[in-house]
């Protein structure tokens, strides 16, 4: 069982920074691809950031420029970095792993966990 926890969500000014992390915890073997999702009041959840274990990063076309998405494997942890914050960037922004475990009974298997979201309002 693995369990995904974010933190630094809040209100901020436009133009404003937020820095979101996600910390994992519990058995997991290996991380792979570590992203952020969000999903705003009557729209669909989309991929805001993604980074492979690798390094490898990918973004939506409307935060490029403004948010950095990082990792530090040590910590099982990934951030999102959101810089000159707009309006419309207000939801509440998911994390999601995709992790590799191990069991004595089914052997190495993947896995793909959420967390429980935190809200992001950015608004004078």
């Amino acid at each position: 069982q693995v369990q995904l926890v974010e933190s630094g969500g809040g209100l901020v000014q436009p133009g404003g920074s937020l820095r979101l992390s996600c910390a994992a915890s519990g058995s997991s073997f290996n991380i792979n691809t570590m992203a952020w999702y969000r999903q705003a009041p009557g729209k669909q959840r989309e991929l805001v950031a993604a980074i492979t274990s690798g390094g490898s990063t990918n973004y939506v076309d409307s935060v490029k420029g403004r948010f950095t998405i990082s990792r530090v494997n040590a910590k099982k942890t990934v951030y999102l970095q959101m810089n000159s914050l707009k309006p419309e960037d207000t939801a509440v922004y998911y994390c999601n792993a995709d992790v590799g475990l191990y069991s004595s009974g089914r052997g190495y298997y993947t896995n793909d966990y959420w967390g429980q979201g935190t809200q992001v309002t950015v608004s004078s």
